[in-house]
């Protein structure tokens, strides 16, 4: 070992560990030199891949291996997997809970990850805000850890507000309780 003045002691690399380092680089080496040869025959023998008995690359592949892998080439797994939680959401929240709560969007931003449900009333957008924590740890365990971070509740939407000869100028309509 070298020790120089203001550096820590590094100990040299033994025997067994350069044998290690050269088998690594010779290994390297062949398969560059075998690449290179299989370019060459190939360009001998008028280019590109030919067909054969073998599986290759460009053999059809059944739809749904096909579509798993475009999801996964384009990054795709978190919208599909949150896609497929809107379609199964009776599944998931109960019978009950889904008749009037639909889940309306999903944002994918890495800070954010909120799920967006509407409720057609007030007592049951109260009953998920209650279930929320609940249901964001079942959704987690669905999709993947910290894939849903919180579900913001919408109550309901109620009619658009009218201005006319029958409204009380200030009024605010049937308010929250509609529906």
């Amino acid at each position: 070992m070298r020790e120089h003045p203001g550096e820590k002691s590094v100990p040299e690399p033994s025997g067994v560990d350069l044998a290690r380092v050269a088998l690594r680089a010779a290994k390297e080496q062949a398969r560059a030199r075998g690449a290179a040869a299989q370019q060459r025959k190939q360009a001998r023998r008028g280019g590109g891949l030919r067909s054969g008995a073998r599986a290759d690359g460009r053999d059809p592949l059944p739809l749904g291996a096909a579509i798993n892998r475009l999801i996964t080439e384009r990054g795709w797994e978190t919208p599909a997997a949150v896609g497929g939680v809107m379609g199964r959401w009776p599944q998931i929240v109960g019978e009950d809970l889904a008749k009037h709560c639909v889940p309306l969007r999903y944002d994918e931003e890495p800070d954010e990850r909120v799920l967006t449900v509407q409720c057609d009333s007030t007592a049951w957008a109260t009953q998920l805000r209650l279930l929320a924590p609940q249901l964001v740890a079942r959704l987690n365990a669905d999709l993947g850890h910290g894939t849903v971070r919180m579900i913001k509740v919408l109550g309901p939407g109620g009619p658009q507000r009218r201005f006319g000869p029958l409204r009380a100028p200030g009024s605010t309509g049937p308010g929250d309780t509609y529906g």
